[in-house]
Order: C-alpha cells, then structure tokens, then sequence
C-alpha cells in the first residue's frame, strides 16, 4: 500500500531544533538511500501516524514530497519517547519497486493451541521475522496457525507456510512459539518430588529394629 507524505526541508541540525519542531507537531526525520545524499527534514506528526498505521503499518510504501521532489521511501529507525510512546525521530530509506529489500515482519498467531484445552500455555518466543521481498509484496503480516499445537509442541520458523515472493531471514530451526505446561504445575510436581524423596531418605535411615525388640 502506497501512501504520501509531505516533508519540510531546512530542517536545523541539533537537539534543540528538534525540541522546537516537535513543540510544532513536527516529527524531525533524515531520508537517505543508495542514490541519495541524507536530507534532514520534518514531516506532520499527525499524517505520519496516518502513514505508519494503514494496512501495511510500519512495512507501508511513502511517497515522501521532498521539496520538488518525490521519493519512494519505507520509514526505518523510528525512535519514541520512552513514555509517551510517540514517535520523536524517523528514517526513511528510499527504494525501488524493482528491487527487494529487508524488512521486519510481525506474525500474526491464528487459532487456540490444543494443549491450551489441557492447561498448556501459548509462549511466544519471537514476535516477528526478518524477510526479503520486493516492496510491494511485503505482507503486512505474517500468519502463524497455532492450533494443532500440543503440550511440549514448538513451532519453528521451518514450520512457516511460503509466501509467494517473500524469503524468511532467519535459520530453519529457530523456535517461534511453544506450549508450555504451566509454572503452577510445574512447582506441584517439584514438591510433590521432592516430598517422595524425603520420605524414602527416611525409610532407607530408619533403624532395623533388634531382636530383642520384637
């Protein structure tokens, strides 16, 4: 999904420029690619949350308006504030249709595992994965079906169904999610253990009783 977005030049370098756009409702920002010297520049706040939460979210293609100019560019190193969660400082990295980039996909989980029904729990391991695909068939996200997992099961990323011009990034084995037998569960039978094993200590201590004491 493709999306425009006005960028103002002229932008002041330094800390507190940026304190004084984002006073304004302007977010500061840098655009920089394989053919394009880095440009410091401020876009809108408010349209650059537009930008970021359509369909595509983060992953979305913005026709940045640089001056004159138009960019194809992707929106890559957002920083927030630490509290607010607002974004204080954005890259965008111009790119091609005709040329796949790296991108950070989320999974979307489907289903309820069946271990759930025995008191297993979902345990996400890993929230997203790195892909390589051309902009456009970039998949907003990635859906994970969960549902036939039992306790002990773990989902790896070799388990993934294909996406037709997408490559996973990340080695076949590495672990996704699990269904985890639950900590309560676990302790119980820590202690139920270990209450056995202090009563065969006290059984194999145990005198033998002599035979005058019969």
């Amino acid at each position: 999904m493709e999306v425009t977005l006005r960028a103002e030049t002229g932008r002041e370098p330094g800390s507190r420029s940026s304190r004084r756009l984002r006073r304004q409702g302007f977010v500061p920002a840098v655009v920089y690619g394989k053919d394009t010297e880095p440009i410091s520049v401020a876009v809108n706040g408010r349209e650059l949350y537009a930008a970021l939460h359509t369909e595509a979210g983060l992953n979305a293609i913005i026709n940045l308006e640089v001056g004159k100019k138009k960019l194809l560019t992707m929106a890559r190193e957002i920083q927030r504030h630490p509290v607010r969660g607002d974004v204080t400082h954005v890259d965008f990295l111009t790119i091609s249709l005709t040329e796949k980039t790296q991108v950070e996909v989320g999974f979307e989980f489907v289903g309820e595992p069946e271990g759930a029904k025995e008191g297993g729990i979902l345990e996400t391991i890993r929230s997203s994965i790195e892909v390589e695909a051309l902009p456009t068939d970039i998949p907003p996200s990635i859906p994970v079906d969960v549902s036939a997992l039992n306790i002990g099961d773990t989902l790896r990323v070799g388990d993934l169904q294909p996406i037709e011009g997408v490559e996973y990034l990340a080695d076949e084995d590495e672990p996704i999610v699990t269904v985890a037998v639950p900590a309560a569960v676990i302790a119980e039978e820590v202690e139920e253990g270990e209450e056995l094993e202090e009563g065969e200590e006290v059984a194999e201590g145990a005198e033998e009783p002599e035979a005058g004491d019969e």
